[in-house]
């Protein structure tokens, strides 16, 4: 079986080199380039074709970041492995969100890291146990309020309004449109945005363009 490849991004020099002796200290691992930015670890994939990015995100020129705005645009690009000292939430997340495979503080020990290497590779995922918590009660409370309100689902003639909103008619060309006053017009837009969380005509439109609703017929 040949060995996994690995390319390490990070800017920090005498890192690079500790990683690199840790990592060829596996008999399965093989590191086959350095970067020390986003800029350079770009042709690094281009050239070797690794199996795992190991990333850092603070770096000049382009971070970690910029880095995976770029790779998830491709199909066939690297498992990337975030390796840093930013454990906030925030970060963990953003990188989650642009396709990281994995994440892991540099306050790790080594065997944490080579086995989040190795699982990456297979496919999986990794989260260090330090952010883990914090990135699953997000979560947990994103889906929650999200389910909040699909759960208050819209009645017909709310969707009705919402749609002629959505296509820029006033309150009271909606009223003339479907027959109704304006007053009740404004009474099922008032509900209709409380019940979606929506705050402004811009974001009515967005919701009704996801729904596909605005289509002309």
């Amino acid at each position: 079986m040949s060995a996994l490849r690995i390319v390490i991004v990070d800017d920090h020099r005498i890192l690079r080199q500790g990683l690199r002796s840790l990592i060829e200290s596996e008999p399965d691992l093989e590191v086959v380039g350095e970067a020390d930015d986003g800029h350079a670890a770009l042709e690094l994939v281009d050239a070797s074709r690794p199996d795992v990015l190991l990333l850092d995100i603070s770096m000049p020129r382009m971070n970690g970041i910029g880095l995976m705005q770029h790779l998830r645009r491709r199909d066939d690009g690297p498992r990337v492995l975030v390796l840093t000292a930013h454990g906030e939430t925030t970060y963990v997340r953003q990188m989650l969100s642009a396709g990281a495979a994995g994440f892991v503080l540099k306050r790790s020990a080594a065997a944490d890291l080579i086995s989040a290497i190795r699982r990456v590779a297979a496919g999986g995922t990794y989260l260090d146990p330090s952010v883990a918590a914090g990135v699953a009660s997000g979560f947990v409370e994103r889906k929650k309020a999200r389910g909040a309100r699909e759960g208050r689902e819209l009645s017909e003639r709310e969707r009705e309004v919402l749609c002629e909103v959505a296509w820029g008619y006033s309150n009271k060309e909606v009223a003339a449109r479907l027959g109704i006053s304006v007053k009740t017009v404004e009474t099922h837009k008032a509900n209709l945005m409380s019940k979606l969380g929506l705050t402004g005509r811009a974001q009515i439109v967005r919701y009704a363009l996801r729904q596909g609703w605005l289509v002309d017929g």
